[in-house]
């Protein structure tokens, strides 16, 4: 009599060696994962998935591998169908966060940081990034406070230390920017990251502090002598100072490196025409010009004309300006002194009613159209 006999290859493993394989699948996928095997970590969680469709190590993993591809809307995904069945799984509410950040939605990567915070608020890696995407948003305060919580777990924390930095420095408040960055360099000497040196500088340039921005602009270049940063920095500091020949020797190095840039071509012509080159000037002009249109191309080239005396040609040139930009207070004295210089009494009358109607409430240029006006008697 023959008996049946369970077919042992058919036999469901039971739960807990079923458990068993899963973990050693999903510890297979995290170790592809950091010797950057992506489709082979991929293909290890999507077998885990295949089992257990909620599986929160194998969600986080394939959201963890499409975020390092750098396809974050379908690691989004990932992360969300984890995030349904474990609402607090730090992991998955980091990756969350941190696609958000990479495709700029801050406010979004915020509510998932705030969350996370709510699990861990002692985690200097997700403050720091919380207090980045505040900045990114332009909330000073609370950018501040996340900033100064990370402080207190670390004191010496760079990512916060430079994070204030750049802070302050994007809301205009650069003497605040200087001590924080100061700090990292007392802290770091010769080894901080040329960035802090370039950031020093720059609070320097706005500060006009020139000759302190030319000595940190220095030390980058020391480093790094075709850093365009600090190129750019020391030719501005030297340009602040009228030192317009050494100016030009950092332009010129630019320019070496990126012979069309416009902006720079400008700035070279304003030193040349402010050393009294204006043929060498004007070439530079037109050089950015040919290049693309530049308000500032325009303008040096009719501070030529009036430098030559060409008081029509200038003031043409002007018109076109003030027609593209009527708010633009530079241009209404330069103008006003040509019409005054042509005798053209209505023209000039026409020009202070224009800047009284479209600068009336700002006073940049306000004590020069006045002198202009009185010494011409209009």
């Amino acid at each position: 009599m023959v008996t049946d006999q369970p077919d042992h290859n058919n036999l469901e493993p039971t739960p807990e060696k079923r458990e068993e394989l899963l973990s050693a699948l999903s510890k297979e996928g995290y170790h592809h994962m950091k010797e950057n095997r992506i489709s082979e970590a991929i293909q290890c969680f999507r077998t885990i998935l295949d089992q257990d469709p909620m599986n929160n190590y194998a969600l986080v993993g394939i959201g963890d591998a499409y975020r390092k591809r750098r396809r974050y809307q379908e690691s989004i995904q990932y992360y969300q169908r984890c995030l349904q069945e474990h609402p607090k799984n730090n992991y998955a509410l980091f990756g969350l966060a941190d696609c958000y950040r990479n495709i700029k939605q801050f406010h979004r990567a915020i509510e998932v940081w705030e969350q996370y915070l709510d699990l861990d608020d002692r985690n200097v890696t997700v403050l720091t990034r919380v207090a980045d995407a505040y900045r990114k948003v332009k909330n000073l305060k609370r950018s501040v406070e996340i900033y100064e919580q990370v402080l207190e777990v670390e004191p010496d924390n760079p990512y916060a230390i430079t994070g204030l930095g750049y802070l302050y420095y994007d809301f205009k408040r650069y003497d605040k920017a200087l001590e924080y960055w100061m700090h990292m360099y007392e802290l770091h000497g010769d080894r901080v990251d040329i960035r802090v040196l370039t950031s020093l500088g720059n609070c320097h340039r706005k500060m006009k502090t020139f000759e302190r921005g030319v000595y940190f602009f220095k030390e980058a270049l020391r480093r790094e002598p075709d850093n365009f940063y600090a190129l750019f920095g020391l030719a501005d500091c030297f340009r602040g100072l009228d030192q317009q020949d050494q100016s030009l020797v950092n332009w010129s190095e630019i320019l070496k490196q990126d012979p069309h840039n416009k902006v720079i071509l400008t700035r070279a012509g304003d030193a040349y025409r402010k050393l009294g080159n204006l043929d060498t000037a004007e070439d530079f002009y037109r050089r950015a010009l040919n290049v693309e249109f530049d308000t500032f191309a325009v303008l040096g080239l009719a501070l030529i004309h009036k430098s030559r005396g060409h008081m029509k040609e200038a003031a043409d040139s002007l018109e076109q300006l003030l027609r593209d930009d009527p708010t633009g207070q530079r241009f209404y004295p330069e103008i006003l002194e040509c019409y005054i210089q042509l005798g053209d009494r209505p023209a000039a009358k026409s020009v202070i009613e224009r800047y009284e109607q479209n600068c009336s409430n700002r006073s940049g240029y306000s004590d020069t159209i006045h002198r202009l006006r009185r010494t011409a008697g209009l």
